[in-house]
């Protein structure tokens, strides 16, 4: 299948390289043509995982995503949710019926980027799809090296319009097995680890964080009282997912830790034994921050306001990160308020979800 896979971090290249070796016809694209100069010169990514080190060849390596993009059947975007709506205006003009976008998690992304690519003038029948986490623990290594601690080994991913779900799953399974159908969109989103295993990793870590050079908020920072919290703010999340009606499986995070029914099964210990979460946080400005806090902590508790379930630590941790950084995030772009969807009831909301945009 071909595919393109957009965006120049962790994820995009650990999809670009993973996704050629299985096969496929992978195009990458990146905007930043200095950083990416070693991946266009050589076309090439070197992978390291459980089988040793090597080196994989893309079809593809571009700065322009019309290039990309352009008979991809699947489009796959590993991006940070504050990237997205610059990803989205880059690929209106560019984007054909059919055509399958993978938000790898989104944020609720799948939504905005559908409204961003209708507003600009598309009307192109595109699907946006989006799950509960990346489809690998990875990190790069250097400019064109990544490496896979762990690949998922369930997927749970919703889609934009609902209605589309059976057909864009079935190609998103062409590249992820592991790809599992939930209800629609804001069940994905809602599935979305980030907002809940990272928020208090960074806040109730702040002052290491600060006076460390390096440290692994998953290792020394994920101390038995820092878990309580996690728990118990995984639970307003359930509590969330359950008043919309939205159906278990759950993925309770918890799984994450002791079993081997979550994402990535059984995998904590993968993580910390690889090493390559040990690594320099800026408070202020690093991803768990500015998207898992920013972002995806400020939307569930809009979408709790919705489904009228009391989330206090949701709202605690975003006040606390909100204070670290010196911003309100609870005003961030990504709340069903910003986003124009406050006035819905839940059976508004979910029919647009299924459907998709009036013409």
């Amino acid at each position: 299948m071909r595919i393109a896979v957009l965006g120049g971090g962790h994820g995009s290249h650990a999809a670009a390289a993973d996704l050629s070796e299985r096969g496929h016809e992978v195009r990458m694209w990146r905007r930043d043509a200095d950083a990416f100069a070693p991946v266009i010169a050589s076309r090439t990514i070197t992978l390291v995982d459980y089988r040793g080190r090597r080196e994989v060849a893309l079809a593809l390596a571009t700065t322009d995503i019309g290039q990309a993009v352009r008979g991809a059947e699947l489009i796959v975007a590993p991006t940070p949710a504050f990237s997205q709506l610059d990803i989205a205006r880059a690929l209106a003009p560019h984007l054909a019926d059919d055509q399958v976008v993978l938000l790898p998690p989104g944020s609720f992304g799948s939504y905005v980027m559908a409204r961003v690519v209708r507003d600009a003038g598309s009307r192109a029948r595109i699907a946006f799809a989006e799950s509960g986490t990346l489809p690998y623990l990875a990190r790069k290594h250097g400019p064109a090296e990544v490496a896979i601690t762990t690949r998922a080994t369930r997927l749970p991913t919703g889609v934009f319009p609902a209605a589309d779900s059976a057909r864009a799953l079935a190609i998103a399974a062409q590249a992820y097995p592991s790809v599992e159908p939930v209800e629609d969109a804001l069940s994905g989103a809602l599935m979305n680890a980030g907002p809940i295993i990272h928020p208090p990793l960074i806040v109730m870590n702040a002052g290491p964080l600060e006076h460390n050079e390096r440290f692994d908020i998953h290792d020394e920072g994920t101390q038995p009282s820092v878990r309580r919290v996690t728990d118990l703010l995984d639970a307003e999340r359930i509590a969330v997912r359950e008043a919309l009606g939205y159906a278990p499986p759950h993925f309770p995070l918890s799984d994450h830790y002791n079993s081997d029914r979550w994402m990535y099964g059984n995998t904590h210990d993968k993580l910390v034994d690889s090493g390559d979460w040990r690594e320099h946080i800026d408070l202020a400005s690093h991803r768990y921050m500015r998207e898992d806090v920013g972002y995806g902590l400020a939307f569930l508790v809009s979408v709790a306001d919705l489904a009228g379930v009391a989330c206090p630590l949701a709202r605690g941790l975003l006040s606390i990160g909100s204070a670290i950084v010196g911003e309100d995030l609870s005003r961030g772009p990504r709340t069903l308020g910003a986003l124009g969807l406050a006035s819905l009831d839940v059976a508004a909301l979910r029919e647009m979800l299924a459907k998709g945009f009036d013409e």
